[in-house]
């Protein structure tokens, strides 16, 4: 066995057996010298060769204080010598030596009496640099007072993973004495914790040496039973100077107030994702029931398994409502959507009814008080206050509705309706977060709700509007066979402005116009109707087409902010032609028998309401048998296609065999207005027939 290996066993004469030596000597590098009784060095060891600068050979024989001590201090070594010698005293002390090479270096000694077995007298002298002595006292009392007095807790495993050392910081974190911890594992401390990631790790990195920071736990400590607490572990081996292994360092972090923040965080995340999501989907319409369809498809099947959006009867229809405690809440349905939840979905109000929910309900109490309504836990009492009857309420607890929750849909200061949620597959109950969320979406889609209420209120308006500014004209005129349409956008709220007229005049004369007022809405109606008004005056003094749009681009400069574009023809059957004017607007296209469409060649001129451009009128010829037709942009203008191929595919459309005008009307509709258009159309087609 080798001094290394023999260097004994633990001072408990555990049966584990030898073990190996400790590094501590190895770093103080002790000297050690032992003199005779008359001070001469009998015995000197390499460490005391390597401290003092003297080999072996030169040391041996020699007084000690000559070669130990600085010729200062020579007397005061002497009398400590003998002092020991005498009495059998112990000293120690410190003294400034001067090596061989001439260099003075503080040393720390120890002397002490020896007697061997035939009562001979020798002195043993330890000797240590001084520097190394006060780093390792440094150190340790650091390590002491930091380990000690440290808010982290600390603690030191063994090879086999038992508590060996814990400072009061983990003591104080773990409800338990230092005691209480030693030769126990971390599992059997603290059983309401998870131990087994960190005991994995703990065999890890006594394996591989590499250290672990910020390895996560949860779980219960007997120093806070009733409350779950969250902890962050870094280990790292622990060797002594010789390379043994001791076993693993851990450093214990209670980090429960950010685990705490983290999960509210995230949280907070998952809500703002909700709500971002929900700021792309819901709105990206006008159409009031296609918004409340897509705030409830954003809410299931995050947020609830069954969702239903419900608006106030009055305010569908634009009126303000405000409810007393005891009336009753009339409610249109406008979306329901379900997450597997059939039977939940029966008993929903269809999209579009209309009901009737007594003050007792807890919808009505939602919209009448402006505050949102929750039922964490929904018992059988609940259920005929959520249901709209008591054949609704047995369905919601036949599909195991377990939590409710409605928030008011408000806008601009006025309750609108409510956003209805329901759990069924969920098992969790509505919660704060939940409602939070649930708040967050029904503010955000409320605006979008709202917007759409009115915008519908106002293009039914404005339809109303432009529909009755439209001519009744009768299918024919002196020397025109007459077909029409006006199709309003279905997507958007770009409605008004566009118009048609057919103007009889004297000697079997017809005039057609057809025009696009720029802008929407009412404004733009009523900006068509003054100039449909102005148009009918000036045709009856039979002016030049040019100059009547002269006379019109000055009514139109007098609107305000009103520019619009317009064609005005007049037919004369007995000519068998047409005079044209164009202010701004597309050509009209001309069909003749035997030939193929075409776009009339027009001097374009700017539209009514530019001023300062002269406009040009065009004589065309119009046999009877040809057809003109006048049309808005509407009709043709699309962002997906240029400009050019939609009018050669109008072309397209109308050459071949003579059909009815009023299906060749439906046609061009149905295949070139598009339903995401967003403009409306006029359109005008007209036969010449000889004259009456």
């Amino acid at each position: 066995m080798s001094a290394a290996g023999s260097a004994g066993f633990e001072g408990d004469a555990s049966p584990r057996g030898p073990v190996g030596p400790s590094g501590l000597l190895d770093v103080l590098n002790v000297a050690s010298v032992v003199l005779d009784t008359e001070g001469r060095i009998v015995l000197w060891s390499p460490q005391a060769e390597e401290l003092f600068g003297y080999p072996a050979p030169e040391a041996l024989g020699r007084y000690a204080a000559r070669v130990m001590v600085h010729e200062r201090h020579f007397d005061l070594a002497v009398q400590l010598f003998a002092d020991v010698m005498k009495t059998g005293r112990s000293w120690a002390g410190a003294f400034p030596v001067r090596r061989k090479d001439g260099g003075t270096r503080l040393v720390e000694f120890r002397n002490m009496r020896l007697l061997d077995d035939r009562g001979d007298v020798y002195a043993l002298g330890l000797a240590v640099d001084r520097s190394t002595v006060r780093e390792l006292e440094r150190d340790v009392a650091l390590s002491t007072r930091v380990i000690r007095q440290s808010p982290i807790g600390l603690a030191v495993l063994d090879t086999e993973l038992r508590y060996v050392s814990v400072n009061p910081a983990l003591e104080r974190m773990n409800g338990m004495s230092a005691e209480e911890h030693f030769g126990r594992t971390v599992r059997e401390v603290l059983p309401q914790v998870d131990a087994g990631p960190l005991e994995a790790t703990a065999r890890r990195v006594l394996e591989t040496a590499r250290p672990v920071v910020d390895l996560s736990a949860t779980g219960r400590t007997p120093a806070d039973p009733d409350e779950e607490h969250a902890w962050s572990f870094s280990l790292y081996r622990l060797e002594d100077a010789a390379g043994a292994v001791l076993g693993v360092a851990v450093s214990v972090v209670d980090v429960t107030e950010q685990h705490r923040a983290g999960v509210e965080a995230e949280a907070a995340r998952h809500r703002l994702a909700a709500v971002a999501d929900a700021s792309a989907r819901i709105g990206t319409t006008l159409e009031l029931d296609r918004t409340a369809h897509e705030l409830a498809e954003v809410a299931v099947p995050g947020l609830a398994d069954i969702a239903a959006v419900d608006l106030l009867e009055a305010v569908v229809k634009g009126r303000r409502s405000s409810l007393g405690p005891a009336e009753h809440a009339v409610i249109r349905a406008l979306a329901v959507e379900a997450d597997r939840a059939p039977l939940a979905l029966r008993a929903a109000d269809p999209p579009g009814e209309v009901a009737r929910y007594g003050p007792e309900r807890l919808v009505t109490e939602c919209v009448r008080t402006g505050r949102p309504v929750m039922v964490a836990q929904v018992t059988g009492e609940d259920l005929p206050r959520i249901a709209r009857s008591p054949e609704a309420a047995e369905l919601l607890r036949r599909a195991g509705v377990h939590s409710y929750l409605a928030v008011p849909l408000i806008a601009r200061g006025e309750v609108l309706g409510a956003l209805d949620l329901k759990r069924t597959g969920n098992p969790l109950p509505f919660d704060e977060d939940d409602l939070l969320l649930a708040r967050e979406l029904a503010a955000r889609a409320a605006v979008q709700i709202d917007n759409a209420r009115w915008y519908q209120n106002a293009r039914s308006a404005a339809l109303t509007l432009q529909r009755s500014l439209l001519p009744r004209h009768p299918p024919v005129t002196g020397g025109l066979e007459v077909a029409s349409r006006y199709q309003p956008a279905e997507a958007t709220s770009e409605v008004g402005g566009d118009w048609f007229d057919v103007i009889e005049l004297e000697g079997c004369k017809t005039a057609l116009v057809v025009g696009d007022v720029m802008g929407s809405g009412i404004a733009a109606a009523a900006s068509m109707g003054r100039l449909r008004t102005a148009t009918n005056t000036l045709a009856a003094l039979d002016l030049d087409p040019a100059f009547l749009l002269e006379h019109l681009d000055r009514t139109t400069a007098g609107l305000d902010q009103a520019i619009a574009t317009c064609v005005y023809a007049v037919h004369d059957p007995h000519r068998r032609e047409c005079r044209i004017a164009n202010a701004g607007h597309l050509p009209p296209v001309r069909l003749r028998a035997g030939r193929p469409p075409e776009l009339l060649d027009l001097p374009t001129g700017v539209p009514l309401g530019v001023g300062g451009v002269a406009f040009a009128t065009t004589t065309v010829d119009l046999d009877p048998g040809d057809r003109l037709v006048f049309y808005t942009d509407g009709l043709v203008e699309t962002r997906r296609q240029p400009l050019d191929e939609r009018l050669d595919a109008l072309l397209a459309l109308l050459e071949g065999p003579d059909r009815p005008l009023e299906e060749v009307c439906d046609l061009l509709l149905r295949t070139l207005h598009e339903p995401e258009n967003s403009d409306d159309v006029a359109l005008l087609i007209a036969r010449a027939t000889p004259p009456s």
